[in-house]
């Protein structure tokens, strides 16, 4: 993938995109392919997948059969090049010195971002979710409808590939005929989970994940998605021969090399570079948004990490893709005399209710599972099947107001690190018994995650410590945090209701949590969203429903940060949307000379 040095970004672009991501590669392949010039500014390090993915390797060929290590938490052939919850030259600091009121911050330092590492859900928010408080006065609307944004669901599904069924559910919309790509079939505990599921009146249903179980058609949906543009149209359909389908080849954290999972670096660079409009510089650590006299952004500060030092860029418009937690920081660092507590922000909201998705789990042994002949069950790289949220209306009888989803695994996949016979199973079995009794219970263990909405709250935000900086001299993150009692109800009742699903299938419940303890640490699922919410005034808001800042018309936010609420739904479908709207709008406003 090529790339320019810093000190040859010196050209006047026409919009600066800081972040390689979800948001960040969406905005460069809509802006490119209307011809728009764009300058990308990408805190990590370049990233080949095509060249680095470790596709054919086996567990046992890794260091440590794989197993994670304190500088690759999700093992040795994550893809996660650089980054994590602690990186030693870009540290944060926490308000409390209580755990459960301190925040975990991922970051991926590479090109792509977090679409390299990602478990690829792509669920679409439904109707309720972009109305939750019109529904239960709580938390915030969206200033925006799900039939807003339902094209660009579509447009993105279309492009990227998502797999999943339409089952006519209760706020679980579904996708266009012919739009969703066959979902693989299920595996051994994913039915049984299902059948028992029924007995519960809990749906099991195939999920949607952005993977290829076919080739894309590459001769029909280009002129879908860019009618009448031919010259678009070559370029998206060359991108997409170059993708093929799943063969279950390697779990998609490792990346794919042969495109069929959706990683901004396979699918949304490529075209975007091949249009000649996309310059794209890496290594570059963004110190701040400049601004004009007259109250618009006129570049962006970094710093070139090859260096040390500081470069300048220009253009007529910026947009901040850099997830929320970072976007955040770059907003309160961009201070001038017109915007003193930071850039676009008048209303005091940049770094205000940042929110992640509430999680939990459990994990049982299903007897109906032991000893099944050996067999791949690795699958498409993650989940087949999931639960929607199915008790919409019974919120007040439950206690807690908004839902979650179920994410469940159960396999025969690879073998890893770890004991393969937990200790109480084997009983002191040792030589050819162990042997025995680990094929016996392999593949017998199964569990099942919540993951749920969270409502913005005021103790949750972020701040400036002006009393630490980063490695460049550039002030630091201080995250405040604190779950509500109605987050904490939930993971009550999902764990009651793993509990019993497990139990139905003829299972024992294993795992064992500590009262309230059971809920998950802010930001350890990896979701963080809010920080700069979108609105319908700037007294009460950062962006509108476009993604454009108030205050600073030609800034636009398109990562997680402009989410007024973080429904069930995983994250990266909506953000990708929403890009793709904003990125419609500004070309449209840009055209029209309104920048």
């Amino acid at each position: 993938m090529p790339f320019i040095r810093a000190e040859d970004a010196t050209q006047n672009y026409d919009v600066i995109i800081v972040g390689s991501g979800a948001g960040g590669g969406q905005m460069a392949f809509t802006l490119t392919l209307a011809g728009i010039k764009c300058l990308m500014l990408e805190a990590g390090r370049g990233y080949d997948p095509v060249a680095e993915t470790p596709m054919f390797q086996r567990r046992d060929q890794a260091p440590l059969l794989g197993s994670s290590t304190p500088d690759k938490e999700f093992g040795f052939l994550d893809a996660t090049v650089d980054g994590g919850w602690q990186m030693p030259a870009e540290p944060y600091t926490q308000a409390s010195d209580k755990p459960e009121q301190q925040f975990w911050w991922w970051r991926a330092r590479m090109m792509g971002g977090r679409t390299n590492h990602w478990g690829r859900i792509s669920l679409r928010n439904g109707p309720y979710d972009f109305k939750p408080k019109s529904r239960d006065g709580l938390g915030l609307d969206w200033p925006v409808d799900y039939e807003d944004v339902e094209p660009y669901y579509t447009k993105v599904e279309q492009l990227i590939g998502v797999y999943g069924s339409n089952e006519g559910l209760e706020n679980t919309p579904n996708s266009p005929e012919g739009v969703l790509q066959p979902p693989p079939k299920a595996r051994a505990g994913e039915l049984l989970a299902q059948k028992h599921g029924k007995t519960l009146g809990i749906p099991i249903i195939p999920i949607h994940r952005a993977v290829l179980t076919q080739k894309l058609d590459a001769d029909r949906l280009p002129a879908v998605l860019f009618p009448g543009n031919a010259w678009a149209q070559k370029i998206v359909g060359d991108s997409m021969r170059a993708r093929a389908a799943c063969f279950w080849a390697t779990p998609c954290g490792r990346g794919c090399s042969t495109g069929a999972n959706y990683q901004s670096t396979t699918v949304h660079l490529p075209p975007a570079l091949a249009t000649g409009n996309l310059d794209i510089v890496a290594n570059a650590h963004v110190r701040e948004v400049l601004v004009g006299n007259n109250g618009k952004a006129r570049g962006v500060l970094f710093v070139d990490k090859t260096t040390g030092q500081d470069v300048q860029v220009n253009a007529n418009a910026v947009v901040l893709a850099a997830s929320s937690g970072e976007t955040v920081r770059i907003m309160l660092n961009s201070k001038s005399t017109l915007f003193p507590d930071g850039i676009a922000n008048g209303s005091g909201l940049v770094g205000k209710y940042i929110m992640d998705t509430v999680g939990t789990s459990l994990q049982g042994q299903i007897p109906a599972l032991e000893n099944l002949p050996p067999y791949n069950e690795d699958g498409a790289g993650g989940s087949h099947f999931y639960a929607p949220w199915w008790l919409y209306q019974q919120a007040q009888a439950l206690g807690f107001p908004r839902g979650y989803h179920i994410e469940m695994g159960a396999t025969r996949g690879m073998p890893g690190g770890g004991n393969p016979l937990p200790d109480d199973l084997g009983n002191g079995a040792y030589g050819s018994r162990y042997k025995q009794e680990a094929r016996r219970y392999y593949g017998s263990f199964m569990g099942f995650a919540c993951r749920g909405e969270m409502i913005p709250n005021d103790n949750c935000f972020a701040e400036l410590d002006n009393n630490v900086s980063d490695a460049w001299g550039i002030p630091v993150l201080k995250w405040h945090w604190q779950w509500a009692e109605h987050e904490q109800r939930m993971c009550d009742h999902a764990e009651l209701t793993f509990r019993e699903l497990i139990e139905t299938m003829g299972g024992t419940v294993r795992s064992v949590t500590n009262g309230r303890n059971r809920i998950e640490p802010g930001g350890k699922i990896i979701h963080e969203v809010g920080g700069a919410i979108m609105g319908t005034a700037a007294a009460t808001s950062v962006c509108n429903g476009y993604n454009q800042t108030w205050e600073v018309p030609n800034l636009f936010l398109v990562d997680g940060t402009p989410f007024p609420s973080n429904a069930d739904k995983n994250p990266t479908l909506t953000i990708m949307a929403l890009a793709w709207r904003a990125g419609d709008y500004l070309v449209d406003q840009s055209r029209r000379g309104l920048l």
